[in-house]
Parts: structure tokens; C-alpha cells; sequence
């Protein structure tokens, strides 16, 4: 499972059989048969309670704040692997997702500045998670996809952390406090369940 792949057939990444249900492996082999059946179940039994609570928790902190913002952290290794769909874009450092309606300007730079000392700050991949309750209806849900390429902070395949963890860290911490900054002390960090 995936849950912030669409659970439908809007999913690009439903192509190589790694849609919301993983049908494929990362080496592009079957991992599962094809089932429609099987895949609406385990939507249902994984993927919604997932979307709900971070609905709920999103929910939360408009309620609370008046915004919520969401950044949406992951890695992805230097070379590309056998099942990504646009293996022939560029790998910086440093990857950041966007979209028009949920990412301010602001959050946006202060992704790009945070970063800057890492490396390279690209945005070769496209948009960022935001519960489909609020996608594009409710901008009060901010949101900022960083993708960082794993050589910057460990051993390349599954290896220890190096010295570059640490840049990581200081720049994840810059960019929350950014956050504070635009929002003032209302805005407590909280992470997904």
C-alpha cells in the first residue's frame, strides 16, 4: 500500500502496478495478480483509515490554527530503479513538490533556502500531499513535498547515516521554523500517525 497514491485510475504510477495497492515490485516484477476485488478491500482496510486520520489531524490544526501545513518528506536513492516512470530526469540533492493551489510562495522559498546547503535544489517532481478532502477546495491546508536523494545522508543501498544527516536535520528544523515565523507560536508541529 501507498497512502498518498490517488485510489483510483488518476494514479500515473497504477502504469508500472504501484498505484495505491502495490501490484508490482520495485524491480518491475509481480508482486501481486491482478484483482480488483483484493485491491478495493485492502483500499478500504489500509488506505482510508490512513487518509482519515490525517483528514482528522489536518482538520485539527485548521481548527485550532487556522491552517495546517504539511510537509511531506521522503528519499529516493541516487540511481534510479527499474519501476519510476521519469527515470530520465535529473536527481538533485534536494527535490521539492509543489502545487499551485496549497503551496504559498513563502513556504516555497523557505523549502529552497533551508536546502540550499545540502545541495542542489530542483523541482523535478510534481505536486505534494494534501488530504483529498481539502485538495483544491481549502487553502488554509499548506502543503510542500521534499523529496532528499539518500546519498546526502547515508551509505547508498541501506547504509549507515553519515555526516550528512546532520545538514539534513538543520535544514528540516529551518524550514519548521519558517512555518512558526509566517504563523506565529500558534503553530505546533504535529505528525502524521
Amino acid at each position: 500500500m501507498d497512502p498518498e497514491r490517488l485510489p483510483d485510475d488518476t494514479e500515473e504510477m497504477r502504469a508500472v502496478g504501484m498505484g495505491a495497492v502495490y501490484t508490482a515490485t520495485s524491480g518491475r516484477g509481480v508482486l501481486l495478480e491482478q484483482d480488483s476485488l483484493r485491491d478495493a478491500a485492502l483500499v478500504t482496510r489500509y488506505f482510508a483509515p490512513y487518509a482519515e486520520a490525517l483528514t482528522h489531524l489536518v482538520d485539527q490544526r485548521i481548527a485550532a490554527t487556522g491552517r495546517a501545513v504539511i510537509i511531506d518528506l521522503h528519499s529516493y536513492p541516487k540511481a534510479a530503479l527499474p519501476y519510476e516512470l521519469h527515470a530520465g530526469t535529473r536527481r538533485p540533492e534536494v527535490c521539492l513538490g509543489v502545487d499551485d493551489f496549497h503551496t504559498p510562495d513563502w513556504l516555497l522559498s523557505a523549502a529552497q533556502s533551508a536546502f540550499a546547503g545540502v545541495g542542489d535544489v530542483d523541482m523535478p517532481f510534481a505536486g505534494t500531499y494534501v488530504p483529498l478532502r481539502h485538495f483544491s477546495k481549502d487553502n488554509r491546508a499548506v502543503s510542500v513535498m521534499i523529496e532528499i536523494r539518500r546519498d546526502t545522508y547515508m551509505y547508498e543501498p541501506g547504509g549507515e547515516m553519515h555526516g550528512g544527516a546532520g545538514e539534513v536535520v538543520k535544514a528540516l528544523t529551518q524550514v519548521v521554523r519558517s512555518v512558526d515565523g509566517e504563523y506565529g507560536t500558534r503553530s505546533v508541529p504535529c505528525f502524521e500517525p
